[in-house]
């Protein structure tokens, strides 16, 4: 035992001293870091401040180098003044040796102009016999035939080329220079003339070989005379490609005669505007026009007349809404609220597409290529500024007629009598156009002024805001028309954005004059209009954009021709759809309208209610009525509407609506629904729930029956096919 603690106290020794010496080797190498580090940290410093000379000195040197490079550079430049001004001296000197050959060019006309003019007296005298005159007319129109062949190949190929300045001067000179010698020509002829008159005839010796003679010598002139024609055509055209503003200047100068004589050398019997045709059809002055037989069959324009149960039908919803919808609107003056007041002849008019967008962007183009008014007196005028100043109602009538914006107004048959409250100024504004026309007769077409943006609503003349509005309720589409060039997003067209809320199945976005772009481009203007519309619509789903160029002219070369008719079709029969469902969307309408005035009839019976419960004996009650007004929700006016049945939260208006439409309307002037109820026609409110829930919807249903009914007669009104095994 003593052993052992002897061995563990000299192991316990031993740890001792190994610990000791363990801690002094640590302690040592701790002191020798501290040293290296502290070594470092000096070095590290020497060679920061030997990095921050030698960069010093770098800057120096690049700093000097810079200055060198510039005095360079500016002695590299003088050196070129120097240059140019030398090329300038001998440019100058070139164009005074052109100026010199000019002259001297002009000098041989002048000489050759004199032998012509000899020769021309010659033809005078020769053109006596009806058979020669015959034989030139014939070859003078052949000429002219040519004529207008080599201007049409001439422009094709001069239009490519840029001509110089100094070669447009020169043949400017030599029009004037013709120009004169031109005149001079006539008055010589003239003078021929009367001298031919004055002198005496003489018989011919020889007859027959003075025909001979004289027929050689017309058909050496006449050649003559045609290769003056042609060189006169080559000039004129030369003159009328890509005229520089030096040339508009000049041409300025020119007189006016010479214009009427080239047109006299070219055709002598036909007129200048026929002549002028035909060189406009031969020159390639636009694509060729398109066929437009895809929408007649879309629209399925030769079935355009109504059925007779489309008339009852709508018959049926008249009385409808004047039995049951309009006695309760009367009684709470919901006009007043919504300021949409449901005519007779607003039921019974055709379908409304509106026509939207920035200005110049083809709205007024499309109507024109829809209606087919190209080229005809009644095309509404086009154009790339602003030109739809505006409102204009396209309508189907017996003839062509225009129609004043105070007419429209004045005339209750019309669904347009209650823009008249908007004012003189917007009247003057609105263009009624009737004319006869198969789609006309199932739609009509509204083209609004186009929307600019760096301009007042007041310079307008009129509350643009509030005649959108109003156009916006009544459309049954809305045509929002953009192109290339115009896809950015202003205060107007956020305000029509904020109008047309509610209404986005309504809307169909057009982007006009696709085929003017790349397929390139084309993606990229796409994806930025969808940049800038997508803060303004307020759908989870992305709207359809129809993509297409809306025009009578062909689409251009090398464009996705096959998308843009697929687009333009598509776009045809959402149009036909609206117009195929016209009498279903009218129901919708009426429906719709009936659920807001029986909402606004509740409102103002329970705001009634409320009045004659919190009214006192000695209460002001002017001042009851203002503390239900200003806050509605203290009293529960709108939660207890929501308990009823049939009545949606997303269908209430707001409460600053109420303030405004009693601050107008006083209580007094009311009447709670319980009033209106009598032994012998019932209760309004019961009407109109009637109407709501059972009469609309069963025309509606009636309506599908009888569409159904048709399609099932017109299916089995076509040949089966036979079966060619049946025994017969």
């Amino acid at each position: 035992m003593v052993v052992e603690e002897s061995v563990e106290e000299e192991e316990a020794g031993e740890e001792e001293e190994l610990s000791q010496t363990e801690e002094e080797v640590v302690e040592v190498e701790e002191g020798l870091q501290i040293e290296e580090e502290a070594g470092e940290e000096e070095e590290l410093s020497q060679t920061d401040e030997e990095v921050v000379e030698v960069e010093e000195g770098l800057q120096t040197e690049e700093e000097a180098s810079e200055e060198e490079e510039q005095t360079e550079e500016e002695i590299v430049e003088v050196e070129e003044g120097l240059q140019t001004e030398e090329e300038a001296s001998e440019e100058e000197e070139q164009t005074e040796e052109e100026i010199v050959e000019v002259e001297e060019g002009l000098q041989t006309e002048e000489e050759a102009s004199e032998e012509e003019e000899q020769t021309e007296e010659e033809i005078v005298e020769v053109e006596e016999g009806l058979q020669i005159e015959e034989e030139a007319s014939e070859e003078e129109e052949q000429t002219e035939e040519e004529i207008v062949e080599v201007e049409g190949l001439q422009i094709e190929e001069e239009a490519r080329d840029e001509e110089e300045l100094s070669q447009t001067e020169e043949l400017l000179e030599q029009v004037e220079k013709r120009s004169e010698e031109v005149a001079e020509e006539e008055d010589i002829e003239e003078e021929a003339v009367t001298e031919e008159e004055e002198v005496p005839e003489v018989e011919p010796e020889e007859p027959e070989a003075l025909e001979m003679v004289e027929t050689e010598e017309i058909e050496d002139l006449a050649a003559d005379v045609v290769e003056e024609v042609v060189e006169l055509a080559k000039e004129a055209t030369e003159k009328l490609v890509e005229p520089t503003s030096e040339q508009i200047m000049v041409q300025e100068e020119v007189p006016a005669p010479a214009e009427e004589v080239t047109v006299e050398e070219v055709s002598d019997d036909i007129p200048a505007s026929k002549a002028s045709a035909e060189v406009e059809e031969t020159t390639p002055s636009g694509s060729a026009s398109r066929d437009r037989s895809h929408i007649e069959e879309t629209l399925r324009l030769a079935t355009a007349e109504p059925s007779r149960e489309f008339v009852d039908a709508l018959k049926k919803l008249q009385h409808v809404y004047h039995t049951a919808i309009k006695p309760l609107e009367n009684a709470y003056k919901y006009n007043e609220l919504r300021q949409h007041e449901v005519s007779d002849a607003e039921i019974t008019s055709k379908p409304m597409v509106l026509f939207l967008g920035p200005w110049s962007v083809g709205k007024s183009s499309m109507i024109n290529y829809l209606l087919g008014l190209h080229d005809t007196s009644q095309q509404l005028y086009t154009g790339a500024e602003p030109t739809t100043s505006e409102y204009t109602v396209l309508m189907h009538g017996e003839k062509v007629r225009n129609i004043e914006g105070i007419v429209m107004a004045a005339d209750s048959s019309r669904s347009f009598s209650p823009l008249e409250k908007f004012g003189q100024g917007f009247l003057e504004k609105l263009v009624g156009i009737e004319m006869p026309h198969k789609l006309l007769e199932r739609v009509t077409f509204v083209d609004t002024p186009g929307i600019i943006e760096n301009r007042k609503q007041q310079e307008r003349g009129y509350p643009y805001s509030e005649v959108c509005q109003w156009f916006i309720d009544r459309a049954d589409l809305i045509f929002l028309v953009f192109d290339p060039t115009k896809l950015d997003v202003g205060l107007e067209l956020e305000m029509l954005f904020r109008q047309m809320k509610g209404r986005e199945s309504q809307i169909r976005i057009i982007l006009n004059k696709a085929d003017s772009l790349t397929t390139q481009d084309l993606m990229r203007v796409y994806g930025a209009l969808f940049w800038s519309m997508a803060p303004l619509i307020n759908v989870t789903e992305p709207p359809r954009v129809y993509v297409s160029s809306f025009w009578p002219q062909d689409y251009n070369p090398d464009t996705n021709r096959d998308l843009f008719k697929r687009e333009e079709i598509s776009l045809l029969d959402d149009l036909n759809q609206v117009i195929e469902n016209r009498l279903e969307n009218k129901i919708a309408f009426i429906r719709q309208h009936g659920i807001r005035v029986r909402i606004h009839a509740l409102l103002v019976d329970r705001y009634l209610q409320t009045y004659h419960e919190k009214l006192g004996w000695f209460s002001d009650p002017q001042e009851v009525f203002h503390d239900i007004v200003s806050d509605p929700d203290k009293f529960y006016i709108f939660k207890s509407i929501l308990a009823k049945t049939n009545v949606s939260k997303f269908d209430l208006p707001e409460p600053e609506a109420y303030r405004d439409f009693f601050g107008v309307n006083p209580p007094g002037g009311f009447k709670v629904l319980s009033s209106y109820c009598g032994w012998t026609g019932g209760c309004l409110l019961e009407k109109i729930d009637k109407a709501i829930t059972d009469d609309l919807p069963a025309l509606l249903s009636s309506l599908a029956e009888k569409r159904e009914a048709k399609e099932e007669a017109a299916a089995e009104a076509k040949e089966k096919p036979q079966n060619r095994w049946r025994r017969q």
